[in-house]
């Protein structure tokens, strides 16, 4: 379980910084974007425009980070056990419960996300047959590899937490 710590740990930091760099990267690429549109709209510099064209590519790119940015938060807040909860047996089961309803709700979280990463593997194997390309002649399925890297990612860490709570229910039965 240690070296599970440790590999969340790396994992979780690593995640912050292509988070930090990724967020840095889609400012930029907009504010670029919109300083030149601006210049051509408003100053009439044809220079800008010719610039923009060269930069067409941002746009989508950004979009992409988008997916990106959502897919790596959602794993670094699900690691923190501060992602969005809708539990209903808090307020019906007593205290002395809590550790088992949480171990209950990982394991299906855990249940889920394993069927989306399937379900996303499946749709990856789809974009690779079908043969589309994105911007910069990249084919899709590249940008969107995304997918069931970030379920895998929550997967890991749903895990995690179904393990810790489960070794506190063995700890708490074995007092």
């Amino acid at each position: 379980m240690k070296t599970l710590r440790l590999i969340d740990k790396a994992l979780a930091r690593f995640e912050g910084w292509l988070v930090i760099t990724l967020l840095w990267l889609m400012v930029t690429l907009t504010f670029v974007q919109v300083c030149l549109r601006g210049l051509y709209t408003h100053a009439h510099l044809q220079w800008a425009n010719s610039l923009m064209g060269y930069l067409d590519w941002s746009e989508p790119f950004v979009r992409l980070l988008v997916l990106w940015l959502t897919f790596l938060g959602a794993s670094l807040i699900t690691g923190e056990n501060k992602h969005i909860k809708i539990d209903l047996f808090s307020t019906f089961l007593p205290t002395k419960w809590e550790c088992t309803r949480e171990l209950l709700l990982s394991v299906v979280c855990v249940v889920i996300s394993a069927i989306m990463v399937k379900a996303c593997i499946d749709y990856i194997k789809m974009e690779m047959e079908f043969g589309g390309s994105m911007f910069l002649n990249l084919p899709n399925w590249a940008g969107q590899m995304i997918l069931p890297a970030g379920f895998a990612l929550i997967l890991f860490r749903f895990s995690l937490r179904a393990i810790d709570q489960g070794l506190q229910i063995l700890r708490e039965v074995t007092k």
